[in-house]
């Protein structure tokens, strides 16, 4: 297998398609990059995008849509539930292929420098490519959000690790870095009880002490009208897909209340998967997509579609590439808490 690497930045606007569109459009203009899932909420505003190829045309793909979310999105007027600090909240690089981990992180800052030096944005650098410890946790460089982080940018802690020590006018402030595969997961409560979510999130996030590997939060929907418990599974290898939706719905069902249904946001490995299909007695010696359709009908997987299994997905985009130019686009859906 070739040196790959795929890259889901997250970018906050999930409002005007017509900006998704264009961020779109400029990762899939370059040659040798595979788009392989979009996915954009109004209630989180924020959209999430998700290409593999070589790293060169990668970065590339990634450095156009800089650009676009940097002459299209105004953090001074952006509002939405999922915790930002800019246009261009988050790029993580993930390694696929013969790429190591130990590359992706040479990418990863290497790509955050040309960024700051190329778009004047400061950025921090997280997970596997932060520079100190404190920053390895999205969520804790994440937490002062943009209000909060335009007044502490450059004060003691706050230091960008690449780029000015202060805000960029309209973008706001980047975080990139490298990590494992994520699984962004969500499952959505049959009721408008926000406060159960929250509390379920508390108990099974690793912080709590509950599940290892997860990061968890509450929200409320407006379009579903729900409560929503918003999952990040760090590696699902330590904390399997099953685990998490039996202890969600456990934690539910004692409060009187079921599960809808629960949500991938952009892909996952189709390990993952299997997992989940060996877990529930799916028969070894069906056809892999069945036995994924089994395995998502038991987690009430919304808009299931086999090629939301990485492996699936990149062999048809690469087909797809062989037999002509088509671009995908994925369903809309909702963002998990910290990719």
């Amino acid at each position: 297998m070739t040196r790959l690497v795929e890259c889901v930045p997250n970018f906050s606007e999930g409002r005007r398609s017509e900006v998704v569109d264009a961020l779109v459009r400029a990762i899939a203009s370059v040659a040798g990059v595979f788009l392989l899932d979009r996915t954009q909420d109004p209630d989180h505003n924020r959209c999430v995008l998700t290409f593999a190829g070589p790293p060169e045309p990668v970065t590339e793909a990634m450095e156009a849509a800089v650009a676009v979310a940097i002459e299209r999105i105004d953090m001074e007027h952006h509002t939405g539930q999922h915790p930002r600090l800019g246009a261009v909240d988050v790029v993580p690089f993930v390694p696929l292929g013969e790429t190591t981990m130990d590359e992706a992180v040479v990418l990863a800052r290497a790509f955050g420098r040309r960024m700051a030096d190329r778009f004047g944005l400061p950025v921090f650098f997280y997970a596997r490519a932060a520079t100190r410890p404190e920053r390895e946790v999205l969520a804790d460089i994440r937490r002062p959000e943009y209000e909060g982080m335009k007044a502490l940018i450059g004060t003691p802690g706050y230091e960008p690790d690449a780029g000015p020590a202060r805000m960029h006018p309209t973008a706001g402030a980047s975080v990139v870095g490298a990590r494992p595969f994520l699984i962004a997961y969500n499952i959505n409560l049959e009721t408008t009880d926000v406060g159960l979510a929250k509390r379920i999130a508390a108990q099974i996030r690793e912080r709590g002490g509950g599940l290892p590997r997860v990061q968890a939060k509450g929200f409320y929907l407006d379009d579903l009208r729900c409560a929503q418990v918003s999952m990040n599974l760090l590696d699902f290898t330590v904390t399997p897909l099953w685990r998490v939706w039996e202890e969600v719905t456990r934690l539910a069902g004692a409060a009187g209340v079921v599960a809808r249904e629960s949500e991938l946001i952009g892909l996952m490995p189709l390990r993952a998967f299997t997992d989940v299909a060996d877990h529930t007695g799916v028969r070894t010696d069906l056809p892999v997509e069945e036995r994924l359709r089994i395995a998502a009908d038991w987690l009430r997987l919304r808009d299931f579609d086999p090629t939301m299994a990485l492996e699936l997905r990149l062999a048809a985009a690469e087909r797809a590439a062989r037999e002509g130019p088509v671009e995908y686009a994925a369903g809309e859906g909702v963002d998990a808490p910290a990719p």
